[in-house]
């Protein structure tokens, strides 16, 4: 039965829908893995503001102690950095095959991005949990 012209119409339209789909999911996982790294950034730059504050008391004689840093902010802030960067990566490798996917109508759900997500954020968050209760 030959395809009429109405048929390949929508078939391109609901093609078009899909790949605009497809590219949303991708921007919000490159916006996600952004503020992953941004906040690990800042993670990590906390931990030289701390030395410089302590450094600029010990000079001007004032007498406030600030809690024995033991280096644990700049380990957490390089690892979500690095999170953020591979999360970048994995977004754009799952883009492109669901991108094929799409265009060989063979569309198969796939959840690493996501378990990789949740299990690095879980890792990070027993991490604080541990460390904020050994640091009162």
């Amino acid at each position: 039965m030959p395809e009429t012209i109405e048929d390949k119409q929508s078939r391109g339209l609901r093609n078009r829908r899909v790949h605009m789909a497809n590219e949303r999911t991708f921007l919000a996982w490159i916006r996600t893995s952004i503020g992953i790294m941004a906040f690990g950034f800042v993670v990590e730059r906390f931990t030289l503001f701390i030395k410089q504050m302590s450094f600029v008391l010990e000079k001007s004689n004032i007498k406030i102690t600030l809690p024995n840093s033991h280096g644990y902010s700049a380990i957490a802030g390089i690892y979500l950095v690095g999170l953020g960067t591979l999360m970048s990566v994995l977004a754009f490798i799952r883009y492109k095959n669901v991108e094929r996917q799409i265009y060989e109508d063979s569309y198969q759900p796939a959840s690493k991005l996501n378990i990789l997500l949740t299990l690095s954020l879980l890792a990070i968050g027993v991490f604080l949990v541990i460390y904020l209760i050994k640091s009162t």
